[in-house]
């Protein structure tokens, strides 16, 4: 059977939890920070999982992810 290439796009922007989760960074963080609180940055800053509805679509862009 043939090789599954990944998708880079994917990989640079979702990461593999230790339990296998997929997790990704929110959005508006991106620039006119100036006008956000510093709470709320603080918060953009961390990433999320992943949505169920989501996962299986974005599993198959990532074929060779640990487990």
């Amino acid at each position: 059977m043939a090789k599954v290439k990944t998708h880079q796009g994917t990989a640079k922007r979702i990461r593999v939890s230790a339990r296998g989760k997929l997790m990704r960074g929110k959005q508006m963080a991106g620039h006119l920070k100036v006008g956000k609180r510093p709470s709320r940055l603080r918060r953009l800053r961390q990433r999320v999982t992943v949505e169920g509805a989501d996962e299986r679509r974005i599993g198959r862009l990532l074929p060779y992810r640990n487990k």
